[in-house]
């Protein structure tokens, strides 16, 4: 069974967080905390969305597909963009990953966004196949492209003072 998140998902959300930040080799990197994600998911302003795939016998929380929008300037329309994707090592094969795409994919149609896109690490090789059966298209000519850190703050250094009452 795939539903929307809810609050009381917040835990079991942050732990897969961890097991998928720990099968892509970046334990390390997975920092957010519960409050946090409360924030992002269902604070004032949320961030993002989430979806939770629940075993069908046992009820159990198996996986979880977090999202937000994104805008194209060449479409002029809205789309999705989907940050996790995760199943349960147990729970793979079983699905539920297919039925968190589809009900992320009927949201995009839904809403009237044309494009649904998603990274995913070249090594990956399970889920590079999974996503071509599906008939994802991908997209080798273009590199993602990251500040944070350092760099980031060294860069923001470099920017005039914002205006008073202007945000942006």
């Amino acid at each position: 069974m795939i539903r929307a998140a809810t609050v009381d998902d917040i835990r079991d959300i942050r732990a897969m967080i961890r097991e998928l930040a720990a099968y892509e080799r970046a334990a390390d990197q997975a920092r957010a905390t519960d409050e946090q994600l409360h924030d992002a998911l269902f604070g004032a302003h949320p961030a993002a969305h989430a979806l939770v795939a629940e075993d069908d016998t046992t009820g159990d929380t198996v996986g979880y597909a977090l999202w937000f929008p994104r805008f194209s300037t060449w479409t002029g329309t809205r789309g999705m963009h989907l940050e996790d994707l995760y199943v349960r090592p147990h729970a793979r094969g079983g699905g539920h990953g297919k039925a968190l795409l589809a009900a992320l994919a009927g949201l995009c149609l839904r809403h009237g966004y044309e494009r649904f896109e998603w990274w995913v690490l070249d090594w990956n090789d399970p889920a590079i196949g999974f996503y071509k059966a599906l008939g994802a298209e991908l997209l080798d000519e273009w590199t993602v492209c990251r500040l944070s850190g350092e760099p980031l703050v060294g860069l923001a250094a470099l920017a005039p003072a914002p205006e008073a009452g202007r945000t942006g």
